[in-house]
Formats: structure tokens, C-alpha cells, sequence
């Protein structure tokens, strides 16, 4: 199994906090959702509990705070929080992390199409890719040059993946930077 199907102890701890299930609910009535999905009306409280435990289900309020009566759905309580850190984790990936691709000031045309390949990958797993050029000593002085040789390899890039450009090619300390993703 890999690290991403078992859920981390806290994460499961903090949705538990997040959801009233059965006798957590704080409600006098409430709207009342069975487990295919259809409503059913609003009931107290106790006839909502009444109607899961006979299906041998849980009673799960699936509404914030605000809404009154609160909307709740007869479910197993374990799938529903399985559900919810799904969702949790989708959202966590959909920036994507951000990737590194370090070019030298005197990169060849091969190593170039090799970091441009590497960029292309990180770029379709939905990764933001940092272009870096570090100049080192007498490379200072030709600032232009490197510059260049960075919107040069962003061409060969764009030939073979469409890209947007997050933050322009920028100067920083003794390198030149650029952000771009998918």
C-alpha cells in the first residue's frame, strides 16, 4: 500500500470534530435524506435517529451551521468520513507542487532538450515548474546572455507543451527565475 490510501491519524480526528453524526446532533427537527439520495421531510430529531437505526446506519448532518433545520442523510458514518478526506485531498493537490529545473549558463543544446523534457513531465502531472539560471563569477556580466538562453529554452518548451507563464523571467540575487505551469 502506499502512503496516500492510509489516512493520517489527525486528518481523521479533525473531520470527527468537523461532523455531527446521530446523538451529536444539536437540532429539534430536521430535514431528513435517505441513503438513495431522496428527501423524506423534516422529522424530529429522535424519529430521524429511529429511521437510520433500523436501516443499521448512522444519521449524519451533511449541512453547516447556519441552515435551519440542519439537512441530514441517512449513511454509514465511516464511508462518509473516507469521502470527505478524499475530497479533502483533491483539494490539497489541485496546485500541484512546485518543481525545480536548473539551467547553466553554459548548457549545451542536448542537455537543454533533456531539462525540457524533465520540465514537460512535472508540467503533466500538473506541477508548477521553476526555471532557475544561476550565474556564477564572470557570468554576472553578460546578464543579457543568460536571459536569452532562458526565453530560448521556454520556445523549445512551448514547441512541444502549452504553458502558461505565472511569473515573468525575473532577476533575483545572482540567478534568473521564471514560473510556469500547465
Amino acid at each position: 500500500m502506499d502512503e496516500g490510501s492510509i489516512p493520517s491519524i489527525s486528518t481523521i480526528k479533525n473531520l470527527r470534530k468537523k461532523v455531527f453524526v446521530n446523538n451529536r446532533i444539536k437540532a429539534d427537527k430536521v430535514r431528513l435524506i435517505d441513503e438513495e439520495g431522496k428527501q423524506l421531510g423534516v422529522f424530529s430529531l429522535e424519529e430521524a435517529l429511529k429511521k437510520a437505526r433500523e436501516k443499521d446506519l448512522d444519521l449524519v448532518k451533511v449541512t453547516g451551521k447556519k441552515v435551519s433545520p440542519p439537512v441530514c442523510k441517512i449513511m454509514e458514518y465511516g464511508k462518509y468520513l473516507y469521502e470527505l478526506e478524499k475530497r479533502e485531498k483533491k483539494q490539497e493537490q489541485k496546485g500541484g507542487e512546485l518543481k525545480g529545473v536548473r539551467l547553466g549558463y553554459n548548457i549545451s543544446e542536448h542537455d537543454m532538450k533533456i531539462k525540457m523534457k524533465r520540465a514537460e513531465k512535472f508540467l503533466n502531472k500538473g506541477n508548477k515548474v521553476k526555471i532557475e539560471m544561476r550565474l556564477r563569477g564572470r557570468e554576472n556580466a553578460h546578464k543579457n546572455i543568460a536571459e536569452e538562453k532562458v526565453k530560448k529554452f521556454l520556445e523549445i518548451l512551448r514547441e512541444s507543451i502549452a504553458f502558461k507563464v505565472e511569473k515573468d523571467i525575473k532577476r533575483k540575487g545572482r540567478s534568473f527565475t521564471v514560473i510556469i505551469s500547465k
